[in-house]
């Protein structure tokens, strides 16, 4: 009680002191350009050719932003941009002068990915308040990249929008035309707009980054030093509808059997007004997703995976304020497992339950106040029983109907800060388990961006047969500017703070703090581009006991060279043993682990040359004898020509005299725990090809080996130490390989509107008998469970605005 009131006082003090400062611009004037209306037709063909440019005075004048920061752009590479509107859209027309233009870089790749390729970028935020940036990107090989960048979150490049552009090659550097149309954007209803904008350029063979408003990067706040965009007036921004139809082919076959199965549905955004927007899945298909890199998990907490559905990606910064959600919880594997009578067995677990539905809801109103609203329905999940004995079977619910919901009330103010509610709730049909978390998040700069306080309080209820209500609170306090900077905070977790059902936590039940510092340089010297050393330190004890958890000390140093090659290295110390209270899987039993060190070193060398690659290496050494990891990561990657490019990556991994959980004996009430040694082996290919920036091949194959040797048994002791048993005959060994590949071609053939095609294969192989021969593992891997998909999948982009003008027409 004493730890949350010193931090609900903290928070009001500070609070009262941020709302009460006059906010201060970073510098005392801001650039400000304005655009022109348009009145004709604007072809986007990258020759800026039609009159109505010629009316417009540019934005010029651009200031280096990294390596070097705050200088003016040289003569030769100066870039010169142009904003005009009208009801539909702005338009923005930039000339990017070069004096070599036979040395652009244009590397051809799929959305969103730069590659090795020169740049332009208009950030633009339309409602001023330093916070928000939707930005868009065009390669000098006429790539696309959009993000929406935010103060606290940064760039988030799953958000697309549908936009035009075209870049084209000159004799005096490259052109850069755009036509954003103002569904993609978010801005007030106001008879005369007021917009946050800056440009971005990179030439890409020097690695130098400029912005037409400066942004000094002694400063931690990109998004409050834009300039502003005038002239904007009287538009009426058109119905914002857009309907996304899709079909599906999937044909699915192994060696005993084979599915064709198709679908069809509908994904619809429609502009509740100017600034809200409603997204909403129908018969939701995922086919075609990322693979998985699913592992060997012999730890205590479950795997974590990256969230490849869009409909999650995009747009989701509001509702990850609090880190409340993990979205791969909907639609995840049954929680819920069926009693079984003797002789009973289950025929088929499920991997996943059925999405019904998906909504969302989200924008901000002119006051800043940010709302969101998420709202997915999962389908009941049943699996067939069977019993041996008799051949009966019955039928058994694994997954209710389940309801899951985020709400998220954000609101920003002084340009630079923002307070947040937010609550996640999932709802089970029947007499499940139901769950609810509330949660209050702050993030807040002094008026100068220098200094930053922010935390959380989140609350946890969950209702089962007992109802159990649980704590999470953080809090920490940094310099964010200048060449010398600094955090410290701390956070508490109570025993019974549980968020699993909608997000994920693996501890809970402990406090800690930690204390961090560094150093950076801010202009380029004559040795580093860049350059940044911190000293790091992090307790943590566990609540009921008040042993350590888990402690740490370390020095990093990163760097960029000259020659843009990156190089890194490190050391860490854990100086005290710790009490492991989750690797024993028994509630109050703890595992003691020992002392270690370790050191780290990386070399990536410049992506600019066509052979390029990446080195890591780890080596932890443990106060125990004979135990240690090596972590060894190569990729050499080459690239053939803009169009062609190859990356290949292997990554051994070996842990020797390593110690862990293997068993429960329930009759003697035993904890068996074994030194094991470990060897894992990851290679992974990907590749690309690109026809043109809309039509993309991708290749990406992954095959993963892990095996855990026990060597010596022991039984957990109730002092944390290990006693060696020697009666202990079950074979605990694991043996596991996966193999995926997939082989796609994606044709964006419309603005919005792709059609792909997929090839996938996958296998997986798990058991407890241990062959360590490489090439017998990998031939066994195919032998009887090779899976092959291939599908094919088209969805079109259908704007309500041409809709209705194709009706009338016909």
């Amino acid at each position: 009680m004493h730890n949350n009131f010193v931090f609900c006082l903290l928070l009001f003090l500070f609070s009262n002191y941020f709302f009460g400062q006059e906010v201060l611009n970073t510098k005392s004037v801001k650039k400000i350009t304005k655009a022109e209306k348009n009145t004709s037709l604007i072809s986007i063909d990258g020759q800026l050719d039609e009159e109505e440019w010629t009316k417009v005075l540019p934005a010029k004048d651009f200031y280096t932003l990294s390596p070097d920061n705050g200088n003016l752009e040289s003569p030769e590479l100066r870039t010169e941009v142009k904003v005009l509107y009208d009801n539909d859209a702005v338009y923005i027309g930039a000339i990017l002068y070069d004096n070599h233009p036979e040395k652009i870089l244009k590397e051809i790749t799929e959305r969103d990915n730069f590659g090795t390729s020169d740049s332009f970028g208009v950030f633009i935020n339309g409602y001023n308040d330093g916070q928000q940036d939707f930005q868009f990107y065009v390669t000098a090989a006429n790539g696309q990249a959009d993000c929406n960048f935010t103060s606290q979150d940064g760039e988030d490049y799953s958000w697309n929008a549908i936009w035009s552009s075209k870049a084209k090659i000159t004799d005096f550097g490259w052109v850069v035309e755009i036509k954003i149309p103002y569904a993609a954007l978010r801005f007030p209803k106001k008879t005369e707009q007021v917009w946050g904008i800056n440009f971005f350029r990179e030439v890409r063979r020097t690695r130098q980054k400029y912005t037409w408003s400066p942004v000094y990067n002694n400063i931690g706040a990109f998004s409050q030093q834009a300039g502003i965009l005038k002239g904007i007036e009287n538009i009426e921004p058109p119905t914002r509808l857009f309907l996304i139809p899709y079909t599906s082919a999937y044909y699915n076959a192994n060696k005993e059997d084979s599915e064709l199965t198709l679908k069809g549905g509908l994904d619809i955004k429609y502009g509740i007004n100017d600034a809200f927007t409603l997204d909403a899945i129908l018969i939701p298909d995922f086919g075609q997703t990322k693979f998985d890199n699913v592992e060997l998990n012999l730890g205590p907490f479950e795997q974590q995976f990256n969230e490849n559905r869009p409909f999650f990606t995009e747009g989701t910064d509001l509702f990850n304020k609090g880190n409340l959600l993990y979205t791969r919880r909907i639609g995840a594997s049954p929680q819920f497992y069926p009693d079984l009578n003797d002789n009973e067995v289950i025929e088929e677990y499920p991997k996943t339950t059925n999405l019904l539905n998906a909504i969302k809801v989200s924008g901000r109103n002119n006051d800043g106040l940010g709302i969101g609203f998420l709202n997915a329905i999962t389908e009941e999940t049943k699996v067939v029983i069977k019993d041996n004995a008799s051949g009966n079977t019955r039928e058994a619910i694994v997954a209710p109907l389940t309801n899951y919901n985020v709400t998220v009330f954000d609101q920003r103010f002084n340009q630079n800060s923002s307070v947040t509610f937010i609550n996640t709730n999932v709802t089970r049909n029947g007499s499940y388990r139901d769950a609810n978390v509330t949660g209050l998040v702050f993030d807040l700069n002094t008026p100068k961006n220098t200094y930053n306080l922010s935390g959380k309080i989140n609350l946890s209820n969950t209702f089962d047969i007992e109802n159990k209500n649980g704590i999470e609170s953080t809090l920490a306090l940094g310099e964010t500017s200048g060449n010398y900077r600094f955090s410290i905070g701390g956070e508490y977790l109570s025993k019974d703070f549980d968020k699993n059902d909608l997000g994920i936590v693996f501890l809970n039940n402990y406090y800690s703090y930690y204390a961090n510092a560094s150093y950076r340089i801010l202009t380029p010297t004559k040795t580093f581009n860049s350059f940044n050393i911190g000293l790091y330190t992090y307790m943590e004890h566990n609540n009921a006991s008040n042993e350590i958890q888990n402690n740490n000390f370390s020095l990093d140093v990163n760097t960029t060279s000259k020659d843009n090659h990156y190089f890194g290295f490190g050391y860490r110390i854990k100086p005290f043993e710790r009490y492991d209270y989750y690797e024993p899987r028994h509630e109050g039993r703890y595992l003691i682990l020992p002392r270690l060190q370790s050191y780290w070193a990386g070399f990536s060398s410049n992506y600019n040359y066509k052979f390029a690659f990446d080195l890591q290496l780890s080596n932890l050494f443990y106060d125990q004898s004979g135990r240690y990891d090596l972590d060894i990561f190569i990729s050499p990657r080459y690239r053939f020509s803009d169009k062609f490019s190859l990356i290949y990556s292997i990554n051994p991994y070996i842990q020797k005299n390593n110690i862990g959980y293997i068993d429960y004996l329930s009759a003697s009430d035993e904890i068996i725990i074994a030194q094991r040694d470990r060897h894992t082996i990851n290679n992974a290919l990907t590749s690309k090809f690109s026809i043109n920036s809309r039509m993309n091949f991708n290749l990406s194959v992954r095959h993963y080996w892990s095996f855990a040797e026990n060597n010596t048994i022991y039984a957990l002791q109730d002092n944390g130490r290990l006693l060696e048993k020697n009666d202990y005959t079950e074979n605990k060994n694991s043996n596991f390989s996966t193999w995926n590949l997939d082989l796609s071609y994606s044709w964006w053939f419309a603005p919005g509107s792709q059609a792909t095609i997929l090839y996938r294969n996958n296998a997986a192989n798990s058991s407890n008998a241990i062959d360590k021969n490489f090439k017998t593992n990998f031939d066994q891997l195919f032998t009887d469970n090779l899976n092959h998909t291939f599908s094919i999948s088209i969805r079109y982009f259908i704007d309500y605005n041409q809709a209705k003008n194709w009706i009338k027409k016909s």
